[in-house]
């Protein structure tokens, strides 16, 4: 649980119900889930056995004029504490 919370404040992520906007085409997109996970790596070197590290999944829901929430393109994302894929592509709107 506490790698979780790690994640989470270390990477600023929104909750659920929050709005983003992508960075590179302006588009706005309402989380719609969020959940801890798992996210495989390579597996050890000397022992071959796979890997896992904890991992924040969220779901997104592309906002548009005249379609309710769930209804259209959605997409979801893992984020762990070794990258920096949400800085580098979300804004937090509200």
């Amino acid at each position: 649980m506490k790698d979780y919370e790690e994640i989470l404040r270390k990477k600023g992520l929104p909750n659920v119900g929050q709005i983003v906007r992508s960075k590179k085409y302006g588009t706005r997109w309402r989380v719609m889930e969020k959940r801890e996970t798992w996210q495989t790596i390579e597996d050890d070197p000397e022992t071959k056995e796979p890997r896992l590290l904890p991992a924040i999944y969220l779901a997104y829901w592309r906002i548009q004029e005249g379609v309710p929430p769930g209804v259209g393109k959605m997409m979801g994302y893992l984020y762990t504490l070794y990258d920096n894929t949400f800085e580098s592509n979300w804004d937090i709107v509200s």
